[in-house]
């Protein structure tokens, strides 16, 4: 699996006007990207306000490097690296990587648990990890990243790549099996009964 699983278009007329120092397009772009780029941010730390920072930062980084955009590439799959980095450095920066000690490797094959999960659900769900383990399951089954790649982001080992994901998934699937076990559930808040198959890329 590679990248998200949606992308949004940008005129490369647009891209050029802001590439020129057009305010006005730079602002168009901005407004474009503001939610996904959020959104991904707070998936990965958990935190709204932290997420807004992010945002600035990396929409900031975005304006000082259109000129190294190349067309080979969706444009929100370069903003969305951008964006991925500066949630990576605030996970360093704020230390959340002491939190876990490494562990031994584990499989992580089994499928994503949210596959079958309301949005609502998953979000709660995701709240309940550590923003390290929130992040490197967004990094490997979102993003496309291997665990080598997780690893190097994370100056940390293959197996803690890996063990984080396997741990991650099963915590998740521990999360979300009721509500997947339970048709008719009696508190829809906790057990949203419509699946949502891109929760976790929205």
């Amino acid at each position: 699996m590679t990248g998200s699983f949606f992308d949004i278009e940008v005129p490369q007329s647009l891209i050029e006007r802001a590439r020129a120092g057009e305010m006005a397009a730079f602002e168009q772009i901005y407004r474009r990207f503001e939610r996904p780029v959020f959104n991904l941010a707070r998936r990965m730390l958990g935190d709204a306000d932290a997420a807004r920072e992010i945002l600035q930062d990396a929409m900031f980084k975005v304006f000082q490097r259109l000129d190294q955009y190349r067309n080979d590439a969706p444009f929100w799959a370069w903003l969305r690296q951008i964006a991925t980095n500066e949630a990576l450095m605030r996970l360093r920066r704020d230390k959340h990587l002491d939190d876990r000690a490494e562990v031994p490797d584990v499989t992580d094959d089994a499928a994503p648990p949210w596959v079958r999960a309301d949005s609502a659900a998953l979000e709660r769900a995701l709240g309940r990890l550590s923003a390290l383990t929130r992040s490197v399951l967004w990094l490997y089954h979102v993003e496309g990243y291997a665990h080598h790649e997780i690893a190097a982001q994370l100056g940390k080992t293959v197996s803690f790549s890996k063990s984080q994901v396997a741990r991650g998934t099963a915590r998740l699937r521990e999360l979300l099996e009721p509500c997947a076990q339970a048709p008719f559930p009696q508190d829809p808040m906790s057990c949203p009964i419509q699946p949502d198959r891109t929760a976790l890329a929205n």
